[in-house]
């Protein structure tokens, strides 16, 4: 689908009055057309935030980032801590909290979880409709006050061309820069299911998967960590030099320095 395909399929709506100029500011920068009719995908502002939702017939419910509650709120409390295998991956032990590029940041998940843990997180988003559904769930959280606001002060949130954005990096490198290529979920939750089945119009599968990992190496001063389906190849470029493994996924890690505190 053409990027000019999609624009005609995705509408910017209001859930109530109040939020119609909200909506049009926002239909605006992202160059999509406002009604409170609905085409096939809806970007929903409402009393919730921003949400994106399906209105065919049996389509499943709305998207939306949410830090504050929901999952988020019981990982960030029973999800493991450091023990978790993204942090693991990433080099987050002790008293080491490395600086993290997530330059696949998507709804922020693990970006979110890293930044719980202390790490300060740069988030690259290149899809617009995804960006915007994860800084108004930054907001949201930063606006909640407490804990929840604290972790999200650590995350900054950076739309573009993640391959663009590495290669033209001004700032200080990051130690580590953590990938998650889009690839077909074989989890059988209904949310990973609801949201592969709305996102992958939007991103469609990363083909430049190589090209990434190839900025990436060049870019992070320590190490590389990609997630990939357990069984899948490794994207193709240099063999990582190590591995971690969970049930469904795995993290090849492509070392260059040892991170230390």
């Amino acid at each position: 689908m053409t990027e000019q395909q999609l624009e005609a399929t995705i509408t910017v709506n209001w859930l109530a009055a109040d939020y119609e100029q909200q909506a049009r500011t926002l239909a605006a920068e992202l160059g999509l057309s406002c009604a409170d009719e609905q085409a096939a995908l809806c970007l929903q502002v409402g009393a919730d935030g921003l949400s994106l939702r399906d209105t065919q017939p049996n389509a499943p419910g709305a998207v939306r980032v949410d830090f504050v509650a929901g999952a988020m709120a019981h990982r960030r409390q029973f999800g493991g801590g450091a023990g978790q295998m993204v942090a693991r991956a990433v080099g987050i032990k002790g008293s080491i909290r490395p600086r993290i590029l997530d330059a696949t940041a998507g709804l922020g998940r693990d970006a979110f979880v890293m930044a719980a843990l202390g790490s300060e997180v740069t988030l690259l988003e290149r899809q617009p409709v995804i960006a915007a559904l994860l800084a108004d769930g930054l907001e949201r959280a930063r606006q909640a006050g407490g804990e929840v606001a604290e972790i999200a002060g650590r995350m900054q949130l950076i739309r573009g061309d993640a391959i663009v954005l590495m290669r033209d990096w001004q700032s200080t490198a990051p130690q580590v820069i953590h990938l998650d290529p889009m690839f077909p979920h074989r989890d059988k939750s209904a949310l990973v299911k609801k949201e592969m089945r709305l996102f992958r119009p939007l991103a469609g599968d990363d083909l430049d998967a190589p090209a990434l990992l190839a900025a990436a190496l060049a870019l992070a001063s320590h190490r590389v960590v990609v997630k990939r389906p357990r069984k899948a190849p490794c994207i193709a470029g240099p063999a990582p030099s190590a591995e971690l493994s969970g049930q469904s996924s795995r993290y090849d890690i492509y070392g260059k320095k040892k991170l230390e505190a």
